[in-house]
């Protein structure tokens, strides 16, 4: 039952079909130190093991404001982002978003986004920016936040792993830029602000 569930998410990914898929999504407690995931999705297939506990032994120098989970149920990248990759990550995660309306399986909507800004460019305009990889061996080709849940999970190279929190750490400007002209008005700059939410910075400031 398992495989045609993910056979689905593959060929035809509904709302529907998310609701019957987190059946068979692994809970929380099945992530731990050593296991071994499996990827299976639209863009990649391969296997990597988790070094760390989830949410445990971050860098010191990586302090990201919100969870992937936190990120995926206010409302991140027009609620079109990781929909076909919930075998790899626990259940959890995407429980509450799908069921207020914060994914959205058929297609990209800013509408459930936070702050219901248009968010995300398509996969080819990223590519030739070069913001992501564009060899589909690369490990994380859909880019940071993919990365971040990974990471988040218990992943952990090196090399990768720098890469990703150095760019992480250039966003910064963008938190400082609001909270300068927008202090405490939630109405201004939403685009900079749903951006900052989707790289795990405070955008409530």
């Amino acid at each position: 039952m398992t495989i045609y569930w993910k056979n689905q998410l593959k060929k035809h990914l509904t709302h529907h079909v998310m609701q019957e898929c987190l059946k068979y999504a692994k809970s929380a407690k099945q992530f731990k130190k050593d296991a071994v995931i499996y990827v299976n999705d639209c863009m990649q297939k391969y296997r990597y093991i988790l070094s760390e506990n989830v949410g445990t032994s971050f860098r010191d120098d990586f302090k990201p404001y919100f969870t992937p989970k936190q990120m995926l149920e206010l409302g991140v990248f027009e609620g079109k982002y990781l929909n076909d990759c919930i075998f790899e990550f626990p259940k959890n995660w995407f429980a509450k978003a799908l069921k207020n309306g914060k994914l959205s399986p058929e297609k990209p909507n800013p509408e459930v986004n936070r702050f219901k800004a248009k968010s995300r460019l398509s996969l080819k305009e990223w590519k030739k920016r070069k913001w992501i990889p564009c060899h589909k061996n690369d490990m994380d080709v859909r880019g940071w936040f993919q990365w971040f849940c990974r990471y988040y999970l218990g992943r952990r190279m090196v090399d990768i792993d720098n890469i990703q929190i150095n760019r992480w750490k250039s966003f910064k400007r963008h938190y400082a830029q609001v909270e300068k002209n927008a202090k405490n008005n939630l109405k201004k700059r939403v685009k900079q602000r749903q951006a900052l939410l989707q790289w795990s910075y405070n955008c409530f400031i």
